[in-house]
């Protein structure tokens, strides 16, 4: 049976069906949502599928900063070269947090975003000397950094620690909430027609008919081209197409607090240690940065770490000394993707026409809006706006070999 316009929220297997679509986007979180809301508002038909719920992996369960400055922790660990390379990647971060500032507008949704600037804080001389020279680079690349006294700052942002001696301050970097944004997206690709099946894994992909041929339990797809959206299961995805993709699946954590009165107003980090710390609209504190979860012995499922829990919340209190009597309500573990040198990989794949690469690690929440746009925009025959050579698959060597395969 031969379907051109199925839908099926359920996801439930229906063999003997065939669907038939101009894009197929692999991956129903943020990235998969926001291109196909950028390629139907272009007139272009579009299947998402993803084996869960729609957000149910990290763009539902990050904690929905919106950031503009170089990632301080890999900047001590890798140096200035490798910053250097990184702040290629800051026009288009800064870029998609301009997106994100009209995205409730565009998508008629109260999306939460505010921007009310970031700062990281330094408590010493020499973490403050790191800051410096990470602001120089990332004001060499166009972003609007300010370097502050530990005075300034406390001006700037009072319920900070008095042990601070100074930060930076990017007035362009906020926040917004990932539980509205990936159905806000979502939402409106399907009034423009996009179809999505949700519980629905993509168990092969072959390229013929010239397209290609996805295998899944919701039936077979039959796609013009495809677009690869899978977060930590990019690589898995690449890998039926016969493409090597080093993305990482790193299990992270954050917590967040009882709701209290206004009292963080700012994004902010700590150059000594891993933090990212917010406050919702609602009163709740966003406790994060980088921590590890863990998974559990036998079936692998994702677990809270006590031991970054306890720790994650000793530096927040420590940046924030109000926070020491606030209780944390709940914390949650995520699969986050990660690339070993932070760059996303956009564009077409090498040696596979019409199959399109939408990763952006570490940073995926951030750069969702940029990166779909960018991407659909290609699909579309357009020249997107910034130059994706550096961020083409071809950095790792990887060439598709050739569809077909089930892995």
């Amino acid at each position: 049976m031969l379907v051109a316009d199925y839908h099926e929220p359920s996801g439930s297997p229906k063999a003997g069906r065939e669907i038939l679509t101009d894009v197929l986007i692999i991956g129903g979180g943020l990235a998969g949502c926001a291109t196909a809301y950028y390629l139907t508002r272009d007139g272009i038909a579009a299947t998402v599928v993803e084996r869960f719920d729609l957000n149910g992996q990290a763009s539902g369960a990050n904690a929905g900063s919106i950031h503009i400055q170089i990632p301080h922790e890999p900047f001590l660990q890798e140096g200035e070269a490798w910053a250097r390379d990184f702040a290629r990647t800051l026009p288009l971060m800064r870029e998609s947090t301009r997106l994100w500032q009209g995205l409730e507008a565009e998508l008629e949704a109260d999306l939460e975003v505010a921007i009310p600037g970031g700062i990281l804080v330094a408590e010493s001389a020499a973490e403050m000397r790191a800051v410096a020279a990470k602001a120089a680079i990332e004001r060499e690349a166009g972003i609007t950094v300010e370097l502050l006294s530990g005075a300034e700052l406390r001006a700037l942002a009072p319920y900070l620690t008095r042990r601070a001696v100074g930060g930076a301050y990017c007035p362009e970097e906020g926040k917004a909430n990932p539980l509205k944004a990936t159905p806000a997206f979502a939402a409106a690709a399907r009034a423009r027609g996009a179809r999505f099946l949700t519980n629905t894994e993509v168990t092969g992909l072959a390229a013929g008919g010239g397209g290609y041929v996805a295998q899944t339990g919701a039936g077979t797809i039959r796609a013009r081209r495809v677009v690869n959206c899978g977060g930590a299961e990019a690589g898995r995805i690449g890998a039926m197409a016969g493409l090597d993709l080093p993305v990482e699946g790193h299990p992270l954590q954050v917590s967040a607090t009882e709701p209290v009165p206004p009292l963080v107003h700012h994004l902010i980090y700590a150059a000594g240690a891993k933090l990212t710390l917010k406050q919702t609209r609602h009163g709740s504190l966003l406790i994060g940065g980088g921590w590890p979860a863990r998974r559990r012995p036998g079936d692998g499922r994702l677990a809270v770490d006590p031991d970054s829990l306890r720790d994650n919340a000793r530096i927040a209190a420590s940046i924030v000394p109000a926070l020491a009597g606030v209780r944390i309500v709940r914390t949650w573990p995520a699969i986050v993707n990660g690339t070993r040198d932070w760059k996303p990989i956009l564009g077409e794949a090498p040696g596979l026409p019409g199959f399109f690469l939408n990763i952006f690690p570490w940073m995926g929440f951030t750069a969702g809006p940029i990166a779909a746009k960018t991407v659909a925009e290609l699909i579309a025959g357009r020249t997107p706006d910034f130059d994706l050579t550096p961020y083409s698959a071809t950095r790792f060597g990887a060439a598709g070999a050739g569809a077909g395969s089930t892995p």
